[in-house]
């Protein structure tokens, strides 16, 4: 539950956007930091200081309405947090519970049946009180929590509504003035309300859809493999959450990975698009790791569970797509500031409706019909579902497709984007070196004797150029350094047992020894030059496409490297990009960024290790990780292996989600600003009020589920 003052708890009651905002106000006056929460699936963290009570906040929330519930019994729960069980516990039961009530009352519309039994009075408190009961039992005590902790809802204004045609219809009946009675309109506000809200978690539940489908992958069963005490092999079925890191499974043709693992016997085609969104299979063999989710296409493999439950790759991303969903993008300011305001505004309305109508028309009935209207018509709920809906669609449709979003502001700034920088190694290439030439120029040096050095000093470096040396010249038959240490930015450097100084790195360590500058790596004894090497690393096949679409879009593409200016130059000649900067330390780099960003928002494409300040310093930082390697990232964007193709999509579901949430805003407040004062100059009932209500977040809905099927690039 807690660690390092971070507070992540499940919390049920969030039956509408504004509940979220609710929340998020409480914690912030108890002095919380870092606050989420997400309505769409009830998860909400923030941090606090030592001195701060849990059980305080916890007991806080219990008084506005909400409740605090056991994180692990939720696990799994990624849909609306209102819990299903047990009798009119969902807006789906009240609804269906009410409805018939409310059309029985709804009989007097038809002439028929006006002078009908079921029309008298009596009669209709009979059928409208359950329906009543039910309605208070929810947005009653709702209102009434939301009031005495000074944080008013929007069931403040549902409950005032009904409440006021009840409380008239039922001093009509008292006092024998049938005239005054409106029970059905009580009922049909509650009923009509209860089929919004239903409406608005299937709006919620489908924008969760894409994160559902990640979440669905968890639990499968799986094929564990034992050994008895002979040494006898035996497998046997487990469902997967009961897998420890350590356990042997046996994954078969056309099954899905139930963890993830390192294959220990065999090699198989694996479908990674639960990861990826790419559907083509790639070959997986020993030691190469699996990601729990992915399916196997053709082969067997024997695997090792390196990772289960909250530590796998797919819990990673059904976590961080969660984090940013709970999120507030800047745009979403404007609308919290006004929601946080919205409630005394209308009931303000609704006061100077009843007032002035009853001034002018001398007439206390239709001014309250009229004030009713305004009360239910206002819908503050769309205000605060226009941006959560929008950033829940765009973040799971990157997720699917292998783009992680850290935060949603990360989605929104992308709209201002007009420069992308690229680093070389690893992102616009594949990483992946071969040795095209070598020579050692000493005569008293042999082929092999310059391989077994040059080997011994490379295997003590992490840089991609060592790796491919040290995997292409290994050898048994190893140097045994003195000290062996890496100089960052030149290259390594090391000392044997009887004294001789070793250097193998860039032409840095080489300039005072030759002009020749074409080649990667030079190699020097006792300061004196012995040999070089030359390797290829070859572009990336997409990062052509990728950059033409950044020049189709008027956006500026630079490369920065550390490599030599002349190899710089070479890749950015072919792939066409607009400006080359190379020969650059990592510091170096850093200011490069700073510099850029100062001129206008810019976005950095990085290995996400070697580049990490840089990428922090970026307006965007957009990391090219493998998909285990997540958690060191610093980016606020990752593509999962390296899916350089992915960069347009990210990119375009960045801007079409910022113009779906305007989009989305710009209804929400067109509605509200059109349909009070329609309410208030008794241009609609109070029945047809709550009617367009209810359907207001349809349409909002509507447009951001948009987004899982819009073309974006």
């Amino acid at each position: 539950m807690e660690d390092n003052n971070k507070i992540q708890w499940k919390v049920e009651g969030m039956d509408c956007a504004t509940c979220a905002l609710t929340i998020n106000k409480y914690l912030d006056k108890e002095g919380a930091k870092e606050i989420k929460v997400n309505f769409a699936t009830g998860d909400v963290s923030f941090s606090i200081n030592p001195t701060q009570s849990v059980e305080h906040i916890s007991k806080g929330l219990e008084d506005l309405g909400y409740k605090v519930v056991n994180e692990a019994a939720h696990s799994h729960a990624h849909g609306h947090t209102e819990s299903k069980t047990g009798f009119l516990k969902n807006n789906a039961q009240r609804f269906w519970f009410c409805l018939p009530f409310t059309l029985v009352l709804m009989l007097h519309m038809i002439p028929a049946m006006h002078h009908s039994w079921i029309m008298q009075p009596h009669i209709q408190l009979i059928l409208v009180l359950p329906v009543y009961i039910v309605g208070m039992s929810f947005f009653g005590v709702s209102a009434w929590k939301g009031i005495r902790n000074g944080m008013p809802n929007m069931n403040v204004l549902i409950a005032l509504g009904a409440t006021a045609a009840f409380v008239y219809s039922l001093y009509g009946l008292i006092t024998g003035q049938h005239e005054y009675i409106f029970f059905e309109t009580t009922a049909t506000v509650i009923t009509l309300v209860f089929l919004g809200n239903y409406i608005e978690d299937k709006t919620v539940e489908n924008t969760q859809s894409q994160l559902k489908k990640l979440a669905e992958t968890q639990v499968v069963m799986a094929n564990m493999i034992a050994y008895d005490n002979e040494h006898n092999e035996h497998i046997f079925p487990v469902e997967s959450n009961t897998l420890r890191t350590g356990d042997l499974i046996l994954i078969k043709s056309g099954e899905q990975v139930p963890a993830d693992c390192k294959i220990l016997w065999g090699e198989a085609y694996v479908n990674e698009s639960i990861i990826t969104g790419e559907s083509t299979p790639v070959k997986r063999g020993y030691k190469e790791k699996l990601i729990g989710g992915s399916v196997l296409t053709d082969g067997t493999v024997k695997a090792q569970v390196t990772a289960v439950g909250d530590a796998t790759v797919l819990s990673g991303i059904i976590h961080m797509v969660k984090e940013a969903q709970g999120e507030k993008p800047p745009v979403q300011q404007m609308a919290d500031k006004i929601s946080a305001v919205f409630i005394p505004i209308v009931l303000g309305i609704a006061a100077l409706t009843l007032i002035i109508n009853w001034m002018v028309l001398k007439d206390f009935t239709p001014s309250l019909m009229r004030a009713i209207a305004v009360l239910v018509i206002a819908c503050p709920c769309a205000m605060g579902l226009a941006t959560p809906a929008a950033i829940a669609v765009g973040l799971g449709r990157g997720a699917r497709n292998g783009i992680l979003f850290r935060n949603a502001t990360s989605l929104e700034n992308f709209k201002n984007i007009t420069q992308v920088v690229f680093d070389k190694t690893g992102t616009l290439t594949t990483g992946n070196f071969t040795i095209t030439g070598y020579q050692a120029i000493q005569e008293h040096i042999s082929e092999d004797d310059f391989k077994r050095l040059v080997y011994s000093l490379e295997k003590y470096s992490n840089h991609p150029i060592a790796k491919a040396i040290v995997q292409a010249w290994k050898t048994n038959n190893e140097i045994r350094w003195q000290k062996v240490e890496e100089i960052k930015g030149e290259g390594m450097r090391a000392t044997d047992k009887e004294g001789n100084e070793y250097q193998a790195g860039s032409y840095k360590i080489a300039a005072h020894f030759t002009n020749d500058d074409a080649h990667n790596i030079y190699v020097l004894k006792n300061g004196t030059l012995i040999g070089y090497i030359d390797v290829a690393d070859e572009l990336r096949p997409e990062a052509k496409d990728v950059i033409n679409y950044f020049k189709s879009k008027n956006i500026k593409t630079i490369l920065l490297s550390g490599d030599k200016q002349s190899k710089a130059v070479q890749i950015g000649a072919i792939l066409g990009i607009d400006e080359v900067i190379a020969e650059k330390t990592p510091e170096e780099k850093l200011q490069i960024i700073a510099a850029k960003n100062a001129e206008t928002p810019t976005a950095m494409v990085g290995d996400g290790i070697n580049d990490a300040p840089a990428l922090a310093k970026a307006t965007i930082g957009i990391s090219m990780s493998d998909a285990t390697q997540i958690a060191m990232q610093t980016a606020q964007v990752v593509l999962m292996n390296h899916g350089l193709k992915n960069l347009p999509m990210a990119l375009g579901l960045g801007k079409h989600t910022y113009k779906t949430i305007v989009g989305n805003l710009f209804w929400a407040f067109s509605y509200n600003i059109i349909a009070i004062p329609i309410a208030a100059f008794g241009l609609l009932t109070p029945q047809i009020g709550a009617l367009v209500m209810a359907f207001s977040d349809v349409v909002l809905g509507i447009n951001s589920s948009r987004l899982l099927v819009k073309k974006v690039v």
